[in-house]
């Protein structure tokens, strides 16, 4: 009889197959055992996951610099021997390859970022996120009295939560900069700039008076270039303001990106602590951004500049002037309070405006056109002033008002929200019949 043979037979093969040139024993001996699986890589998630090359090691290195980490040893122009600061000797360092041209680089690179993982160094868990997220570094450090909870490495819930609110005011502050300036944004371009910062990673520091932000730089380094540009106009400006009284420096920082979004969000900085610090970091890969320096110098504020920030805030927000616009939206909201006269409507802005939504005040007859545009599902398209008082959210000398045709997806998407808030609708019924 003839016996087929497994394609995996001979070593490895499917147990009990014969394979070419064995033969079976008569007690039916196992075939010999398997090849060992080839080694899982053994840096830390999420780097395996990024890809099968591990990372540059001249940005590992510019890290370790970065960081605190000396540099002691090892063969030159080949590998360097890192060791965390604080350490006495070179024990427990890292072998780090000087580039990624020598045979054994990557197995150097691959033992440095698993001893890395296992280091106790507080600084190796933030080499290790700037590795999985190449981008730029925004630290924040708030100076707190220590108490005896402090020292031994606990945080006020509070004082971490002030923390964290801050760096996201200042956060949004620099992405709605980075879309127009303006010494007051209100609502505008909220939408947006809160969408560019869905990638940014945050990073708490172990005694909750620091916090890093990583922001990639393929979408955020418009953000940080932003913000450094934005922050030493500001730290400047308050200088003179203290100097010599005036805020006209304030005004000329707006083009730098300051307003008042950044003057509140430093304000909750600083409120609270005896002192803060924004520090900025250039992505080593990247490199630093035309018109900015290759080491951005850290800003500082303390409690006493707090008048002139509160100052600059109500500036920026008395200074802004309103906007004309011709915009688009849907009708999501009708009142008024009788059943004849003028109302006031709630659009969803559609086109025409950097804002989510918008009340404007219409005569009867405006009212009326709104109510019918309302009933049967087509946005208006009006004109007007969208003052900076309450945010840009409010529209004033509404006039040009008339309904827009719009395709058959989108009128039935209005529909559906008609149908959801038919109890705004009755108003708008109650007054046509009037």
């Amino acid at each position: 009889m003839i016996v087929p043979r497994s394609r995996g037979g001979g070593p490895g093969g499917t147990p009990g197959a014969p394979g070419r040139g064995t033969t079976p024993g008569a007690g039916g001996a196992p075939p010999p055992p398997r090849s060992p699986p080839p080694p899982a890589r053994t840096w830390a998630p999420p780097l395996a996951e990024a890809g099968a090359q591990p990372p540059d090691p001249a940005v590992l290195g510019a890290l370790l610099l970065r960081h605190g980490w000396q540099r002691r040893g090892g063969a030159p122009g080949r590998y360097g021997r890192w060791t965390p600061p604080g350490a006495a000797d070179a024990a427990g360092g890292l072998l780090v390859p000087e580039s990624a041209a020598f045979p054994d680089s990557a197995e150097l690179m691959e033992e440095a970022l698993a001893a890395l993982a296992r280091s106790p160094a507080p600084s190796a868990r933030d080499i290790l996120v700037s590795l999985a997220v190449p981008g730029d570094e925004i630290r924040w450090r708030r100076e707190i009295p220590e108490s005896a909870a402090a020292a031994a490495g606990a945080s006020g819930w509070t004082e971490a939560e002030e923390l964290r609110s801050a760096a996201r005011q200042i956060l949004l502050a620099g992405a709605l900069a980075a879309r127009g300036r303006a010494g007051y944004h209100g609502a505008r371009h909220r939408r947006k700039a809160r969408a560019a910062l869905d990638e940014v990673l945050l990073g708490p520091g172990a005694d909750g008076r620091a916090l890093t932000a990583y922001l990639p730089a393929a979408s955020g380094r418009a953000i940080a270039v932003r913000l450094c540009h934005a922050l030493h106009a500001t730290r400047e400006a308050v200088d003179y303001q203290r100097a010599t009284g005036s805020m006209d420096a304030f005004d000329s920082a707006v083009a730098a990106g300051a307003g008042r979004e950044l003057t509140e969000a430093l304000i909750t900085l600083v409120r609270g602590c005896e002192g803060a610090r924004v520090d900025l970091r250039w992505a080593p890969a990247a490199g630093a951004p035309d018109g900015c320096p290759a080491r951005p110098g850290p800003v500082e504020f303390s409690p006493g500049d707090l008048p002139a920030l509160r100052a600059a805030g109500a500036r920026y927000l008395r200074d802004e002037p309103a906007v004309r616009v011709r915009l688009t939206g849907a009708v999501v909201r009708l009142r008024r309070s009788g059943p004849r006269g003028a109302g006031i409507v709630r659009l969803r802005v559609l086109a025409g405006a950097e804002v989510g939504h918008v009340r404007a005040e219409l005569d009867e007859e405006a009212y009326r056109i709104a109510g019918h545009a309302h009933l049967v599902g087509l946005p208006l398209r009006l004109e007007g002033r969208l003052e900076s008082r309450g945010g840009f959210r409010r529209l004033t000398g509404a006039s040009q008002v008339a309904p827009v045709q719009v395709d058959e997806a989108e009128r039935d998407r209005l529909m559906k929200a008609l149908q959801e808030n038919v109890d705004f609708f009755e108003e708008a019924c109650a007054g046509e019949e009037s």
